[in-house]
């Protein structure tokens, strides 16, 4: 199934169900599909839709921390448990190894060698690790590899 027609699912059951929570976290996840949708004038697929929630996810984890720095654990409470809904639509997150093993085929196949190649890894790897890993962190492990 689709990750859209996953979220428009979820959405039903989460009005049958009742819980307000799960459903305003997925309407907001699909009013911003079909904002991306209006913008660029394309139909969403599903790597569209991974890197919407990826970056959903990503604000609500620096919000969450920001909310605790600042005493206010109620609503990082609530980031954390809109956090933990997006999650549920993400791909199961890669390992350190399965990370190495892909950055190394990345490596291989672009022959990478310095710094100035890193551009060309990382192209190669955001379409097979997005949503599955911080692409921050991955950068970082690009550059020790390639230093």
């Amino acid at each position: 199934m689709a990750l859209l027609e996953q979220l428009q699912e979820a959405q039903k059951d989460a009005m049958r169900a009742k819980d307000k929570l799960r459903l305003s976290t997925i309407r907001m996840a699909l009013a911003e599909v079909k904002q991306r949708q209006l913008d660029h004038q394309m139909q969403p697929d599903d790597a569209n839709i991974l890197a919407i929630l990826t970056k959903m996810a990503k604000q609500r984890k620096e919000s969450a921390t920001q909310y605790t720095a600042g005493g206010r654990a109620d609503l990082a409470e609530i980031e954390l448990s809109e956090i933990a809904i997006i999650e549920q639509f993400l791909p199961q997150a890669l390992t350190q190894a399965e990370l190495d093993d892909m950055l190394t085929q990345a490596i291989a196949a672009t022959a990478a060698s310095s710094m100035q190649d890193m551009a060309k890894v990382m192209t190669w790897l955001k379409p097979q690790v997005q949503g599955r890993t911080d692409m921050g962190a991955l950068s970082a492990l690009v550059k020790n590899r390639l230093n």
